[in-house]
């Protein structure tokens, strides 16, 4: 089944090649080369229709207040997406040196994760072309996430996942009702399966790198940061990558912006990766291409081999005039607790990574004292208890006899 494409979308263009096509003329990547796929839109007509006024009048605290720049017609009024808090978070900025640093927790969106941000617009666009059944493959938080909204959209959901996914993920999964598919291997192993099943049943996919409206839904965030900071465009957005669609999308929400006139300016970005995950890094501290990795990393939901979305993260980087930092497994544990004790915001691994990122950046002198920074928390801690409690502690062992808080207290 074909759609039309909606007035303000004028098509689809090659990341790698450049070569455009129709939106109805490809599912996924582009014909030419088999690169990724980027949603092209008429800026003047977003522009002479829809303004910051009316923005502000609408009452509609949610990722759909942004409708015009995405390339869907459906929209999902249930459970609410988007408008995460963001907020000062001083008792982790002024340690650094750092006098203006805001938090994004986006783990506040229904499946705790930011997934949801790619995952409502990619199953928007499945329900557009007629489409009642979305697969993808998952370390756990967009396939939590495709199954929440599919639960909530009424259409079928069936995920793979690689044996390690953590199992909070894994509940959630199955929870939504979901059909999961566990696979003998690691994400990308569990990417190629679905690709492959994608092709030989004709599913439809809502990976990550792979599917180009998930790019579409992740750049709302960059829509939010700028409208909840009054339109003041921060001067440096932190964000975890893995397979990079998310730093991509956040480059593409801010060039939204600037394309409507919404902005004057975009900021710079930094990418924060595993020193086991980093190929988008290395890329940026080499000649620009992807290579792979071993991906091996306790920050699950970036622990990739080949970033699927790695050309577009890597030009967005370079674009914005940005830069990467690794981190260790040490260093990312060690911002689970130190996030929650500076800003109340409980992350797990990968949800923290940005600002172990910026942690290290701060040190390395890389970052202005003076610059707002604001950095993104992508998924809730209790996605993955097990890696919190290595280094949260134990709880302090205690008899029910009053007497013994005197021996615990070293009182009296």
């Amino acid at each position: 089944m074909s759609v039309e494409p909606l007035k303000h979308v004028t098509g689809l263009q090659c990341v790698s090649c450049g070569g455009t096509c129709a939106l109805d003329e490809v599912v996924y990547t582009c014909g030419a080369c088999g690169g990724n796929l980027d949603v092209q839109y008429d800026y003047e007509a977003i522009r002479r229709s829809w303004s910051r006024d009316d923005l502000e009048a609408n009452p509609d605290r949610s990722i759909w207040r942004y409708h015009p720049l995405y390339p869907v017609s459906t929209r999902l009024e249930a459970p609410p997406i988007g408008w995460t808090p963001l907020f000062r978070a001083d008792g982790l900025g002024k340690p650094l040196g750092l006098t203006s640093v805001f938090v994004k927790d986006d783990g506040r969106n229904p499946s705790a994760s930011f997934k949801d941000r790619a995952s409502v617009i990619a199953l928007a666009r499945a329900r557009d072309i007629g489409r009642e059944l979305v697969t993808g493959a998952s370390t756990g938080n967009a396939g939590s996430s495709t199954a929440v909204l599919a639960a909530a959209m009424g259409m079928r959901a069936r995920i793979f996942i690689p044996r390690a996914a953590p199992r909070a993920k894994v509940a959630q999964l199955l929870a939504f009702g979901a059909e999961v598919l566990s696979v003998d291997g690691t994400y990308d192993d569990a990417f190629d399966l679905c690709l492959a099943a994608t092709e030989r049943f004709g599913w439809y996919n809502r990976n990550t790198g792979y599917n180009p409206f998930t790019r579409e839904g992740k750049k709302s965030v960059s829509f939010e940061i700028c409208e909840q900071l009054g339109w003041r465009v921060p001067d440096l957005v932190v964000v975890p990558v893995g397979d990079g669609n998310i730093i991509s999308g956040v480059w593409k929400g801010f060039e939204d912006l600037l394309k409507i006139g919404f902005i004057d300016r975009v900021p710079r970005l930094l990418a924060v990766q595993a020193e086991g995950s980093a190929a988008v890094v290395q890329a940026l501290e080499g000649d620009g291409s992807i290579q792979p990795v071993s991906g091996e990393t306790v920050a699950d939901s970036i622990s990739v081999s080949v970033p699927r979305d790695g050309a577009a993260a890597v030009r967005a980087v370079q674009a914005s005039g940005g830069f990467g930092v690794t981190v260790s497994d040490e260093e990312i544990l060690a911002a689970i607790p130190a996030v929650a004790r500076g800003a109340g915001v409980f992350g797990e691994p990968a949800g923290v990574t940005a600002y172990a990122g910026l942690k290290k950046a701060a040190e390395q002198g890389k970052v202005e004292p003076e610059e707002t920074i604001v950095f993104l928390v992508t998924g809730n801690g209790l996605k993955d208890v097990a890696s919190v409690l290595r280094v949260a502690g134990e709880p302090t062992p205690v008899s029910p006899d009053p007497e013994a808080l005197v021996k615990v207290f070293n009182e009296g």
